[in-house]
This record gives structure tokens, C-alpha cells and sequence, in this order.
């Protein structure tokens, strides 16, 4: 479990397909810190801890993973927002995040607003998604790349989010453009409300 809080960016130092599966290498500055079998949200993906090589940490990602989020577009030199999973007796300052995207979306607009920056993104339509409670609520909260954020001007397909200068330092926010693809995580929140309607 997360919170959507991003504590900084490991950097990715060596990337080694496995059959179906994605060996990443990354290096950060709690690698010392992290042990085997440690659960780390990698752009909002929750992955397993399987090596510790001096500085460096190796993760897997397996082929259905690669499928549903950007992490099969990561290339060596690479930002990546991480974040240890949560300590159940600190303040939850973003949102539960699991850890499990949904999907990816693409970034379509970029917007200045005098200080912040506003971004729109956009992924395909889906009514039946949608059902399942796989949508945003202005107001309300999605993941990013493994940012918390809240809702802008939602519409059945895009959404827009403010990041303000903290965040774009200090995440990948920074090399998000028109046309970046991010991983995003819905609320799990409206996903209960619609499973609930259902039965």
C-alpha cells in the first residue's frame, strides 16, 4: 500500500529482458536501506525487490505489467518516481494507492498557470471500464506515475491535474511533454462504490 507520495526518482542503469519478463536496474539514494522481497511503487507500479548490488536494486516486471503500464518504454538514463510502501503509523498525506495501474493515458496538453503547470491526459474510452468504476471525478483523486493528485475537468476520457513547482522538481513530472505516455491508477475508492451498485 501507498500514498502517492513520492519520496524521489531512482534512475534506471541497465535494462535485461528475460523471456517475458523486464530485469530494470535502478540506483537511488535509500538503496541501502531497502532489503529482498521489499515491495517499491516504480512510476506507480508496485514491484519486488530481487537484488541489491551495491548501489544499484534489481526489480521484475512480468509481461502482463509490461502490457498495462509505460515501464516497457523505460530506457537506461531514465527517471522513475519511487516510493516504499507505507509505514501504517505515519499521516497518509496523499491517497491509498495500491500500486496496481490500470491503465496507461497520454499526455495531450501542457498549460502554464503562472506558477503551476496543467496537464491534460487522455486514454481510450471505455464504457464498460467506466461500469467498473474506472473513471475520474473532478475533485477527486488519481495516480500518475505514482503521484497522488487531484482532478481537474474530467471528462469521459481525459482529465486534466495542477502540479506545482515542488512536485515538477522533484518527479518525473519534469519530463512529461505532449505525447508522454504515464501510468495511471484510479481511485480505488469509486471502484468499491461501483462494484457495490452492481450487486
Amino acid at each position: 500500500m501507498f500514498s502517492g507520495i513520492i519520496e524521489e526518482f531512482a534512475t534506471v542503469v541497465d535494462i535485461r529482458h528475460d523471456r517475458d519478463n523486464i530485469d530494470f536496474t535502478l540506483t537511488c539514494s535509500f538503496t541501502s536501506e531497502l532489503r529482498i522481497d521489499q515491495s517499491v511503487a516504480h512510476n506507480g507500479v508496485c514491484l519486488t525487490v530481487v537484488s541489491i548490488e551495491g548501489q544499484n536494486y534489481v526489480v521484475t516486471a512480468m509481461k502482463e505489467t509490461l502490457e498495462r503500464t509505460n515501464l516497457g518504454l523505460l530506457r537506461v538514463g531514465d527517471k522513475v518516481n519511487v516510493e516504499r510502501s507505507m509505514l501504517m503509523n505515519g499521516r497518509l498525506d496523499g491517497h491509498i494507492v495500491q500500486g496496481h495501474v490500470d491503465q496507461t493515458a497520454t499526455c495531450t496538453a501542457t498549460e502554464d498557470a503562472n506558477g503551476s503547470t496543467y496537464f491534460t491526459f487522455e486514454y481510450p474510452e471505455n464504457p464498460e471500464m467506466a461500469r467498473h468504476g474506472y473513471f475520474t471525478v473532478d475533485k477527486g483523486s488519481v495516480t500518475v506515475n505514482g503521484v497522488s493528485l487531484t482532478v481537474c475537468n474530467p471528462t469521459a476520457n481525459s482529465f486534466q491535474v495542477a502540479i506545482i513547482p515542488y512536485t515538477m522538481e522533484h518527479t518525473n513530472f519534469q519530463d512529461i511533454h505532449v505525447g508522454t505516455v504515464v501510468n495511471i491508477e484510479f481511485d480505488i475508492l469509486g471502484k468499491y462504490i461501483a462494484r457495490l451498485q452492481q450487486l
